[in-house]
């Protein structure tokens, strides 16, 4: 969802609120807005419907100090070749190519394309040599390795490929009227970015390993992939005795590896962290708003609406899906991860010969 979208979408939903609560001021100072706003929002939503909610910006772009598309499409195209080059040094490399263009014009095509730092240039790289099969050049072989040891050395999380290693962790939801306590188990595949999520009325071993042969197994053997490695924190639910403990007992089971977060630092499984954000501002203080909830499978239902949403209309940011969406990326990231799978059993075979 664009930032333009959200903008839409808090518009309608203070108009929304106003209707379902019948008093203006109060969702006004629920969300945040002044009534004259609402008025405002509520006339040109009468006329011209969500489009005439867009935000109008009073700048007019200087189409005359554009530059021309051969020349930003240089940039880009060095960007890629070179992520290590500097704005100073791709206009004068591009200089010796005739073409001209200043270093602060190399920087605005950067800008928009979100390519203005080095880590952004090798995020870029990354995802077309992992979907595009690009045969990398001596320079670009020398910066990525730059940043694969960076990224070692500050612990950063690596995964190669769909399946790769997933990130599971549990979410406490809230309570619900004759329910009592909702508690969500969330796992992500961490190279496309695949969300999956299911509702339980408990916190215990047995729901996250039931949440593994439920929703997450099922989905990758639809795809003919394994998963190899699952990262959890050291919670209870997760870390245990194997004889006595269902999901270590799943995990042994299912040939799978566990990867624990270090010991106090929820950081480590921040791709779970930051999803969880997302889920709580984007649906759940949303949904809790418009309908009241009765029962475990009704809150479960729109949440898995929510979720296709997610995986397939909405465009990620993620180090692989390069504005893609998580299911398109990881649909275009099958055959790596089928090719990588199939190389590393082709290799423990002929180790075993």
């Amino acid at each position: 969802m664009t930032t333009e979208q959200k903008i839409i979408k808090n518009k309608v939903g203070l108009l929304e609120l106003a209707r379902q609560l019948g008093n203006v001021s109060r969702a006004c100072k629920i969300l945040g807005y002044s009534r004259d706003s609402f008025y405002r929002f509520q006339e040109l939503y009468e006329t011209g419907g969500e489009e005439a909610l867009r935000e109008i910006s009073k700048r007019k772009p200087i189409v005359k100090n554009r530059v021309a598309p051969e020349i930003e499409e240089a940039v880009l195209h060095l960007a890629f070749e070179q992520p290590a080059y500097g704005q100073v040094r791709v206009s004068n490399e591009l200089r010796k190519r005739n073409l001209f263009i200043s270093p602060g014009g190399v920087r605005s095509v950067w800008l928009r394309h979100d390519l203005q730092t080095f880590k952004l240039r090798l995020k870029a790289l990354e995802a077309k040599v992992a979907q595009d099969g690009l045969i990398l050049t001596e320079g670009q072989i020398i910066a990525l390795e730059k940043a694969k040891d960076q990224k070692q050395a500050q612990g950063e999380i690596e995964t190669e490929h769909p399946g790769y290693l997933g990130a599971q962790d549990t979410f406490y939801v809230g309570t619900l009227k004759g329910v009592g306590r909702i508690y969500q188990q969330t796992f992500i595949d961490t190279y496309s970015k695949v969300a999956s999520a299911k509702l339980y009325d408990r916190k215990n071993a047995l729901v996250a390993a039931d949440m593994l042969n439920d929703r997450v197994l099922p989905f990758f053997e639809a795809h003919d992939i394994p998963l190899l490695r699952v990262l959890t924190d050291r919670g209870t639910e997760y870390c245990g005795a194997r004889e006595h403990h269902e999901y270590q007992l799943y995990l042994a089971v299912e040939d799978i590896d566990h990867s624990r977060t270090k010991a106090r630092s929820p950081q480590s499984n921040g791709i779970c962290e930051r999803f969880h954000k997302t889920l709580l501002q984007e649906f759940y203080q949303v949904a809790f708003r418009k309908k009241i909830y009765h029962t475990l499978d009704e809150l479960q239902a729109d949440l898995d609406t929510w979720l296709q949403q997610y995986n397939q209309s909405r465009p990620h940011s993620g180090k692989y899906c390069f504005g893609k969406t998580p299911m398109q990326t990881f649909l275009d990231s099958l055959p790596l991860a089928k090719d990588k799978i199939l190389n590393q059993t082709v290799q423990t075979v002929a180790h075993v010969a």
